[in-house]
């Protein structure tokens, strides 16, 4: 939560008019370096959605994550729908362990049935575009990818690239906002 790419995303959304309700696992909250089983995992994704929607009022609401919490955040909603929820935003999906490409961590991602939306840079070891591509045309519709070009994981780009973190994170939020926008 208190990242720096945690926080200048919030902050980046905020400029974008977009409220961010940012919340920690429990493992992390301890100082743990071992994520929480799953189903703890899952469960504080269901509580940090509800404390989130109770304080929006009347906002449209809209879930997701950066990695682990993007993908812990689908799991939830492809067991049990989540309340209130319009859309899933993810802020580099991990499809995969570094150096072990399969789409195995995406196969969940039938069994939602709202809009998502893929924030990937081309560069993330976490999600090989060759994979995620095919699936995402699989969910049809529900399914939109922005790509950052060179971005990896954490969208950090080379600075070959001619652009800095900052313009990427401006390019994030407004993909967001567009897409948010058409949403509601």
């Amino acid at each position: 939560m208190h990242h720096a790419f945690m926080q200048a995303s919030a902050a980046q959304l905020a400029q974008c008019g977009i409220a961010s309700f940012r919340y920690q696992f429990p493992y992390m909250e301890q100082g743990g370096r071992r994520p929480n089983p799953g189903p703890v995992l899952v469960e504080t994704v269901r509580s940090a959605i509800a404390a989130a929607d109770k304080a929006a009022g009347d906002l449209p609401l809209f879930a997701g994550g950066k990695s682990m919490g993007g993908r812990m955040t689908s799991l939830a909603m492809a067991q049990e729908a989540l309340p209130g929820v319009r859309g899933l935003v993810f802020f580099g999906f991990p499809l995969h362990a570094a150096g072990r490409p399969s789409a195995e961590r995406g196969e969940h991602l039938t069994d939602i049935h709202i809009p998502m939306l893929f924030l990937q840079g081309t560069r993330d070891t976490l999600a090989d575009l060759a994979l995620l591509r095919p699936l995402l045309r699989r969910l049809g519709k529900r399914a939109s990818l922005h790509v950052v070009e060179g971005g990896d994981h954490s969208f950090h780009v080379l600075k070959r690239s001619g652009r800095t973190d900052a313009q990427v994170l401006a390019e994030l939020g407004a993909a967001v906002q567009d897409w948010t926008a058409r949403q509601v």
